[in-house]
């Protein structure tokens, strides 16, 4: 492994933890220690059956968020190596990123950012530092995780500045115009390659795009013909992954080269460097931006407005905002710890971010018998 560059983050370097705890000893570092309470808890688990784009009960072919998370922590991982950057740092970002998504996917969060309107709102990314550093019970002596300030930082990819100025330091960046860790930034753009490849993926297994269609994308349709060149007689089940390979290789060699290029132009010296550039240094290169960009849009036009992904979607909303209508208007009907944390008579606002997380930490399949047995009449739960 290559050592480190002065400005990756390290063990020295780190803004620490919330919470104080004994050192790590001689075999984990303090972002390994994270990473691995991150594949330990449970929200981490309950990932399996959680909506990438199709339905977990859709088939077992297709990406979970679980599934699409491991896939992102191996794209960061390489791009963390190639820069010499923290792996674990970079990893830990990657793996922890959807924690606080809910079922369904982008329509559960946006129904239940609808139902939240005027109570705070839900967002998925502030969610999962909110399961990082409060919902999540696993220690007697602190509530959450309690993560590295610089694994925090990453897991924030974005927020408003009200939200922002709700959370001190780890906030401040999006109000003074400041940058994350590099890490951070990989593990940003990790998510961004791998959700992009593998929906081309599941799309075409789901046969809802074909590779005819995908050839209008300059990015696939270059590495579809130097496939084809190659092997012409390959079968499209080999085809397809032969393809996605391509691209997810070609989008890192991009990356790495053109942020390697960033970086030495700046003339980083160490994270807090990073951290006060006036931009991110981890990015493609302007053309490979256009055809990415172009990928993008074909995704969102072809595979995401679907109909049979609009019909799904169109279901999980309106499961989501009975569910919260449900228990706003009695949350008796909410299981006894829900309860017990509402106390006697709750206040709006925290009896809708309470009725939010437990919504949100949902999976799929128990949001659906979740809804099931409070609108059966013929349920006996």
């Amino acid at each position: 492994m290559p050592a480190l560059a002065s400005y990756a983050a390290t063990d020295e370097s780190s803004r620490g933890r919330v919470h104080q705890e004994p050192g790590p000893g001689g075999l984990r570092g303090e972002y390994q220690r994270d990473r691995d309470r991150i594949i330990h808890c449970s929200a981490f688990r309950r990932l399996e059956y959680k909506t990438q784009v199709f339905v977990n009960h859709e088939g077992d072919m297709f990406r979970t968020r679980l599934t699409h998370s491991i896939e992102v922590s191996q794209i960061g991982r390489t791009i963390a190596r190639a820069l010499r950057l923290n792996e674990d740092l970079a990893e830990a970002v990657c793996l922890a990123h959807d924690l606080g998504h809910t079922p369904f996917g982008h329509a559960g969060q946006d129904a239940l950012n609808e139902c939240m309107r005027g109570l705070g709102g839900f967002e998925h990314n502030l969610q999962s530092l909110r399961v990082v550093e409060v919902l999540e019970e696993r220690y007697a002596d602190f509530p959450g995780l309690n993560l590295t300030y610089e694994t925090r930082e990453g897991i924030l990819k974005h927020c408003s500045r009200t939200n922002a100025r709700k959370l001190g330091q780890l906030g401040k960046r999006f109000l003074v115009g400041g940058q994350p860790g590099l890490e951070a930034q990989v593990a940003n753009i990790a998510d961004e390659i791998a959700y992009n490849s593998h929906d081309i993926d599941d799309g075409l297994r789901a046969q809802i795009i074909s590779v005819d269609q995908l050839r209008e994308c300059a990015l696939f349709d270059q590495q579809y013909r130097r496939v084809r060149e190659q092997y012409p007689d390959l079968a499209e089940s080999q085809l397809r992954p032969e393809i996605i390979r391509r691209i997810i290789n070609e989008l890192v060699t991009d990356l790495v080269q053109t942020s390697g290029k960033n970086i030495r132009s700046s003339k980083l010296t160490d994270i807090d460097s990073v951290r006060s550039a006036g931009k991110g240094m981890i990015a493609l290169s302007g053309a490979m931006q256009k055809k990415n960009l172009q990928l993008k849009k074909f995704l969102r036009r072809q595979l995401y407005q679907h109909y049979r992904v609009q019909r799904m979607s169109h279901k999980a909303r309106g499961i989501i905002a009975s569910l919260f209508k449900t228990f706003m208007d009695n949350t008796r009907l909410l299981p006894h710890d829900i309860q017990d944390k509402l106390g006697a008579r709750p206040g709006r606002e925290t009896k809708a971010r309470l009725i939010a997380d437990y919504i949100a930490g949902m999976t799929d399949r128990y949001a659906i018998a979740e809804y099931e047995r409070i609108t059966d009449p013929l349920s006996n739960s």
